[in-house]
């Protein structure tokens, strides 16, 4: 698929490829970190990749600057598309913004940004990781 073909894709659908790309780079991060139990790995991935933990994320990466113009457009095409499923545990808004930072995720995949999408989990992987040091020292 060509990158023009990707910019023509729903915003639903590049948040699907983008769950699943952050969710391997987030178990993979764990069991290089010495994780390898399944259930260990399960509770503390849901601290990355939970619509919470995301929609947090990318509020900071809005309100840092971090992103590009672009990826700010497909963040806002994946939240602002409709999707026919609903959150479990979160309220819609939240629920949205994490589906426009998975689509962010997905089209960054799909485009072959790789260095990118790396140098963009990488900054996640911090934020989240600083936020468990800051409430450990509390």
């Amino acid at each position: 698929m060509t990158e023009l073909d990707v910019r023509l894709i729903n915003g639903i659908a590049l948040a699907f490829e983008g769950d699943a790309v952050y969710s391997m780079y987030i178990r993979r991060h764990l069991i290089f970190q010495g994780l390898t139990k399944p259930n260990q790995l399960h509770q503390t991935a849901t601290r990355y990749v939970s619509a919470k933990a995301q929609a947090t994320i990318v509020e900071g990466l809005l309100t840092s600057g971090f992103l590009t113009e672009e990826e700010v457009l497909i963040y806002k095409r994946g939240r602002n598309a409709n999707s026919y499923t609903k959150a479990k545990n979160v309220g819609t808004i939240t629920y949205r913004m994490s589906t426009g930072f998975e689509a962010i995720i997905g089209y960054l995949h799909m485009t072959g940004q790789i260095a990118r999408l790396e140098e963009l989990i990488a900054c996640c992987i911090a934020e989240v990781e600083k936020k468990k040091t800051a409430t450990r020292l509390n």
